[in-house]
């Protein structure tokens, strides 16, 4: 990298990385209130309305973003700019009307008759936040985070205080949609309005409008598929198994990917704009690809692992009984935590390449493993047959993409999976072994502690003696998210040393 570009991006992660552990966190805190406070239906109604928000928002964006991000002589400038937001509010419009019609005939006998309403509501919030996506990507383009960062964990404590008060007070599923009014009126404030980066402005160019517009269509089906992947699985769920199905799997979902939210998302994020200015220059883009995954791999593996060994007693624990049913759909979908970072890392690469439609193949053979195995295993396991499903699609779609990647950086499979998966596999079988210890079985907190302190210096002590000479790279990498004043320098540099 480039000096200006290495600093901004460990700027950028800094803000990102900051910003997320502080909204995780109090997001965690606010879905384990609400988990108390509301029923498995309510999240059941609110998640099959978000994802058909989710399954169709593609439209709305056309892939005109990634034109924008694209650095090309048509995305340079003010008008490129204008030319987009008017493009994009004009795909809005048309979603946003599109879907509200066809919601009448989309919900189903199984959800109840105010879904339709909570639907309209998410639609029109999403409509007015997209009115800022412009200034985002505006943002993302020059690596500069800090206002995102601002803005989400100021979302994050705001929905929390209103989400969390209205359910107290009985509002049920309309507390979760106050979330998504909140974000609405926040990206206004925070985007439009407070020292904007960028004022909206509509604006016309026959070149720049064919530029996004192709550049569009070319990641359109892509994402298009991408939203089929995420959303098909809630879909079906709600529709075939109902409200308080969906309500457990959605919550399980959640819950599983909480790791990701916290580094994974605001890597990925940072990852996309400094692949776009390594574009054309391999040796350097590899190693920042490795790198990035490496660290995402061996974080996800050291989370998921602990997740999955304690699920039982953090559930009764935080949760309460009535979310039993969810805990072996809890942990098998922990595969996301594991996997799916890497498959945003890979798409961030192939938009920074400027061949978004790399991933349409890959996508397509995952869409169709994902409804084979929810018409196979769904009706007969339930959701954790939903769950399984979901992990064989995922599975799939890591393999076929990081061939794909091959064509742009150089990449070694077991240097990058061998070692955490080793450490993994052995920590698991130790932690899992120890209930079976005198006294380890009874109360929950008890059992949860000590498969947790035979766990992680566990999978910490083989990973660094399997990986002692390439561990720096790791080191390296946390020390670059994290803000200066959150790390301490001298043990890190001891560590390196004797690495």
């Amino acid at each position: 990298m480039t000096k200006p570009i290495a600093q901004r991006a460990v700027r950028a992660s800094a803000f990102n990385v900051t910003a997320n552990l502080i909204q995780a966190a109090i997001e965690f805190g606010r879905s384990v209130a609400l988990a108390r406070l509301l029923d498995p239906e309510a999240f059941g109604v609110y998640g099959y309305a978000g994802s058909w928000i989710a399954a169709t928002a593609t439209i709305a964006s056309f892939g005109l973003g990634s034109g924008l991000l694209h650095r090309a002589r048509e995305s340079e400038g003010e008008l490129a700019l204008r030319v987009h937001f008017t493009l994009s509010q004009t795909f809005s419009l048309v979603w946003a009307v599109a879907l509200a019609t066809a919601a009448l005939f989309l919900i189903p006998d199984t959800m109840p008759a105010h879904t339709v309403w909570v639907l309209w509501i998410m639609i029109g919030s999403s409509l007015v936040s997209g009115l800022s996506e412009t200034t985002r990507i505006l943002l993302v383009r020059r690596v500069v985070f800090r206002r995102i960062a601002l803005m989400n964990t100021l979302y994050a404590v705001l929905s929390t205080a209103v989400a969390v008060t209205m359910a107290w007070q009985g509002f049920g599923v309309w507390s979760l949609v106050a979330t998504n009014v909140v974000r609405a009126v926040l990206n206004t404030v925070g985007y439009l309005i407070y020292r904007p980066a960028w004022r909206p402005r509509v604006g016309w160019s026959g070149d720049v409008a064919r530029y996004l517009l192709d550049f569009g269509r070319k990641s359109f089906l892509a994402s298009i598929l991408s939203r089929a992947l995420d959303q098909v699985d809630d879909l079906w769920t709600g529709t075939v198994l109902g409200d308080a199905s969906l309500g457990l799997y959605g919550r399980a979902y959640r819950f599983a990917t909480y790791p990701r939210s916290v580094l994974a998302a605001p890597l990925n994020a940072v990852a996309s704009g400094t692949y776009a200015e390594l574009k054309g220059q391999r040796k350097r883009l590899s190693q920042a690809f490795f790198r990035v995954n490496a660290f995402l791999v061996r974080t996800g593996f050291l989370a998921a692992g602990l997740l999955a060994l304690t699920a039982p007693e953090l559930i009764r624990i935080l949760l309460g009984a009535k979310w039993a049913g969810m805990i072996l759909t809890f942990r098998l979908m922990l595969l996301f935590t594991l996997l799916d970072p890497i498959k945003g890392t890979i798409a961030s690469l192939f938009v920074a390449e400027g061949c978004p439609e790399k991933t349409v193949r890959a996508r397509a053979v995952q869409l169709a493993v994902l409804v084979a195995g929810l018409l196979l295993l769904g009706p007969r396991y339930g959701i954790e047959g939903v769950a399984v499903a979901v992990d064989l699609m995922l599975a799939v779609g890591i393999v076929l993409l990081l061939w794909q990647a091959r064509a742009h950086v150089d990449i070694t499979v077991p240097r990058l999976f061998a070692a955490p998966t080793v450490a993994l596999i052995i920590a698991m079988a130790a932690g899992r072994g120890a209930i079976e210890l005198p006294g380890v079985m009874g109360a929950d907190w008890r059992t949860g502690a000590v498969k947790a302190a035979l766990f992680l210096p566990l999978y910490a002590g083989i990973l660094f003696a399997l990986e002692r000479k390439q561990l720096h790279l790791v080191i390296d990498t946390a020390r670059k998210m994290l803000p200066e004043s959150f790390l301490d320098h001298t043990l890190i540099n001891r560590l390196r040393g004797r690495i």
